[in-house]
């Protein structure tokens, strides 16, 4: 059982039939809104192909450079200035604020706020009280008067201009607008619908031939410079490589090795006949080096053992 109630269908409406001349304006209408917009169309995509690739190879690095440099240079020198100098400053300002608002708040309670009673009773007295019997007796009576006199001038003249510009602006501008603006209107708006319908057509029509002409220039660049490239790669620059990397290079690597090894080793052995004639050379001039006697580190003979009751000395010596 569904529980939902089910949303009212709505009816739809029949379409109101075309007359001949929406006909007559929407072919001439849609011919040349095809045209003037299929290189528009074309131009857009190339625009949006082109800012595409600047925002990913140029804005974005650039931005994040951009973000990096405004950190170091703005952002953590700020923070110093805030946590280092500001933040001490402020709180020694807020000290001599507060320093200097106790002394007014006691100047107000002790000082302003008596005299400030004392001037409100004499200001009451001398000027409010007389202000007001003035007021009371004289200024509002003749102030009726005179509102009353200016409202009845005014009321009479704004009758005049009503009736005057009722006729001669109002009238008129309605006779205008039933029987000249509206129907232009209509004719106009009609005209400017099939514009519209015609633009957005257009729009389509032209962004399949940018796809398909996309399309076909990409097909071209493709078997006019890829294909032929890989084919080149393939099968000649390939071939070609490994016949020079087998035939030249290969070779002439093994005999780099060769000669190295052969400089390695007469290096070698110049480097051993230089030490060889130097030491002879030290032999001759300052004779053979004297030779350490071995020290005999073994424990000594079985005579001369040692044990737990012997002595190493001479004089316990048995």
């Amino acid at each position: 059982m569904d529980l939902e109630k089910p949303p009212p269908q709505q009816r739809e409406e029949p379409e109101e039939p075309e007359g001949c001349l929406v006909v007559a304006i929407r072919i001439p209408v849609r011919i040349v809104v095809i045209v003037l917009v299929v290189p528009v169309r074309m131009a857009w995509d190339a625009l949006v192909v082109t800012g595409r690739f600047l925002n990913d190879a140029v804005l974005r690095p650039l931005g994040r450079a951009l973000a990096w440099a405004g950190h170091v240079l703005l952002v953590v020198p700020a923070l110093w200035l805030h946590q280092y100098v500001l933040t001490p400053v402020g709180h020694a300002l807020a000290w001599v604020a507060r320093g200097i608002g106790a002394g007014l708040a006691w100047l107000y309670a002790r000082v302003l706020t008596p005299v400030g009673h004392a001037v409100a009773r004499l200001v009451r007295y001398l000027v409010v009280v007389p202000a007001l019997w003035l007021y009371t007796w004289v200024l509002a009576p003749v102030g009726r008067a005179l509102a009353w006199a200016v409202r009845m001038v005014v009321t009479g003249i704004g009758l005049v201009l009503y009736w005057t510009a009722r006729l001669l602006v109002v009238l008129p501008a309605l006779a205008l607008w039933r029987w000249v603006l509206a129907p232009v209107g209509r004719v106009l708006l009609v005209v400017g619908r099939e514009i519209g319908e015609a633009l957005g057509h257009a729009w389509r029509v032209a962004g399949h031939i940018s796809l398909a002409v996309g399309r076909f220039l990409g097909t071209l660049f493709r078997w006019i410079f890829v294909e032929p490239a890989r084919w080149v790669y393939r099968t000649v620059l390939t071939p070609v490589g490994h016949v020079v990397r087998d035939a030249v290079l290969r070779p002439a690597a093994e005999a780099a090795r060769a000669v190295g090894r052969a400089t390695r080793q007469a290096l070698a052995t110049a480097r051993e006949s230089v030490r060889q004639a130097r030491a002879d050379v030290r032999r001759m001039l300052f004779g053979e080096p004297r030779r350490r006697k071995a020290v005999d580190g073994r424990e000594p003979a079985a005579r001369e053992t040692r044990t737990l009751g012997s002595s190493t000395t001479a004089l316990t010596k048995d």
